[in-house]
């Protein structure tokens, strides 16, 4: 059974309350934590502003390793990037190719539209900074994607 959309939007609110407790990357002044289980473990990151729960603008950073791979998702409304630090590989598609991807640099910014099938590999330490109309969706194109594997109860 698929994780319900619902306990990954309280796993990123969890996050936003949890931040005070977390180590920080380069980004000065923000505190970051894991990523929920909606990631790939490795991930950190901070929420700094806006509700996962509500309809209004989120404002997120994710800090990245070398090598990190989101596996191809897509999102209910658009997703803006901009890249803050290192270089975010980012490719279009239902599989994951990082042969085909582009690499955006420090300062570059890019758009995912609402259902568009994308995914991305971080060269470097990478940080972005996310921004997305909640409440925050995230939908893996394959299920066998999903990070959170299966859980014992059928949640």
């Amino acid at each position: 059974m698929r994780f319900p959309a619902v306990a990954l939007m309280v796993l990123l609110l969890a996050v936003g309350r949890l931040a005070a407790q977390g180590a920080s990357p380069p980004e000065q002044g923000v505190v970051w934590v894991p990523a929920p289980a909606l990631f790939p473990r490795g991930a950190q990151i901070a929420v700094l502003s806006g509700d996962p729960f509500k309809p209004v603008v989120l404002e997120t950073l994710i800090s990245m390793p070398d090598g990190y791979r989101m596996p191809p998702h897509f999102h209910a409304t658009d997703e803006h990037i901009e890249v803050r630090q290192g270089t975010f590989l980012v490719g279009m598609g239902d599989k994951l190719d990082a042969k085909k991807t582009i690499p955006l640099a420090v300062g570059d910014t890019a758009t995912a539209p609402a259902g568009m099938h994308h995914y991305s590999v971080a060269k470097g330490a990478t940080i972005v900074a996310v921004t997305i109309m909640g409440p925050y969706i995230m939908t893996y194109v394959h299920p066998k994607d999903e990070p959170w594997g299966v859980f014992p109860y059928g949640y």
